[in-house]
C-alpha cells in the first residue's frame, strides 16, 4: 500500500527492465518515466548515470519514485544509489518488495523449507560462476539462485564435480508471474538436454529435494 501510495504521487519514475507493465499505468499521466533497466547482452544505462539522474530529479524538487522488481536489497545495486542520495542530502525511503527469490518458487509449488527435506536455503546470484564457493554450496540442502541461466551448464557441472548427485532435482522457473510464465522440472544429469538451447532468462533455479515436493503441492 506504501508502494502503491508513492506510486500515485510520482512526478519522476525512474524504473527497471523487469518491472510488471501494470505499475506504469499507476503514476499520473504527467509523470515522467525513464527506463533505465539493465537486461544481459543488451545496452544498458550505467549505474552511475543513473545514480546521478536521482539525484538531479531531487535536486528539482521533484518526487522520484525509483521502482525496482523485487526486493530492492537482493542484487539491485541500491546501495550505490542510497550513497550517492545521501552524499548530496537527498531524503530517500526504502519501501520493502518481495524478491524472485521467493516470490518464483511459490509460484512454482515449490516449498524452499520442509522439515525433512530442507533445513534451510540460500540464495545465490550465479552472474559470476567462478567466484562462487560450489564446495560449500554442494552441501547445502535448498539452492534459489538468481542470473543463472546464462550459466546453467557450469552451474550443473560445479555441482556434480563436488559430489552433488546425478539424480539431485532441478526447477527452472522463467518469467515467474508472468502470463509467459515456463517451468522446468528435472534433475542434474537430465536438465540441460531438455532447456538447451532456449533462452531462459529471466528465471529463477532452484535445486534440492524439495522440488519434488512439487507435482504434489
Amino acid at each position: 500500500m506504501r508502494a502503491y501510495q508513492l506510486l500515485t504521487q510520482a512526478e519522476v519514475l525512474v524504473y527497471d527492465a523487469l518491472v510488471d507493465s501494470q505499475f506504469l499505468e499507476l503514476v499520473a499521466d504527467t509523470c515522467l518515466k525513464l527506463n533505465v533497466g539493465k537486461r544481459g547482452g543488451q545496452p544498458s544505462m550505467k549505474q552511475e548515470d543513473i545514480d546521478r539522474l536521482l539525484v538531479e530529479h531531487c535536486q528539482q524538487g521533484k518526487k522520484v519514485v525509483r521502482l525496482k522488481s523485487g526486493d530492492p536489497f537482493i542484487f539491485g545495486r541500491t546501495t550505490s544509489e542510497i550513497q550517492t542520495l545521501k552524499a548530496a542530502n537527498c531524503d530517500y525511503e526504502v519501501v520493502p518488495g518481495l524478491s524472485s527469490a521467493l516470490a518464483a518458487p511459490l509460484f512454482a509449488h515449490i516449498p524452499l523449507t520442509d522439515p525433512v527435506l530442507s533445513r534451510g536455503f540460500t540464495v545465490i546470484t550465479a552472474h559470476e560462476p567462478e567466484r562462487l564457493n560450489w564446495q560449500v554450496l554442494a552441501q547445502i540442502d535448498t539452492l534459489v539462485i538468481l542470473m543463472g541461466g546464462k550459466h546453467l551448464p557450469r552451474i550443473v557441472e560445479e555441482l556434480r564435480r563436488q559430489g552433488k548427485s546425478e539424480q539431485t532435482p532441478i526447477a527452472i522457473i522463467r518469467w515467474a508471474g508472468h502470463p509467459e510464465q515456463e517451468i522446468w522440472s528435472s534433475t542434474l544429469d537430465e536438465i540441460l538436454s531438455q532447456v538447451t538451447p532456449q533462452r531462459l532468462s529471466p528465471c529463477v533455479i532452484v535445486i534440492g529435494e524439495v522440488v519434488r515436493l512439487r507435482s504434489f503441492l
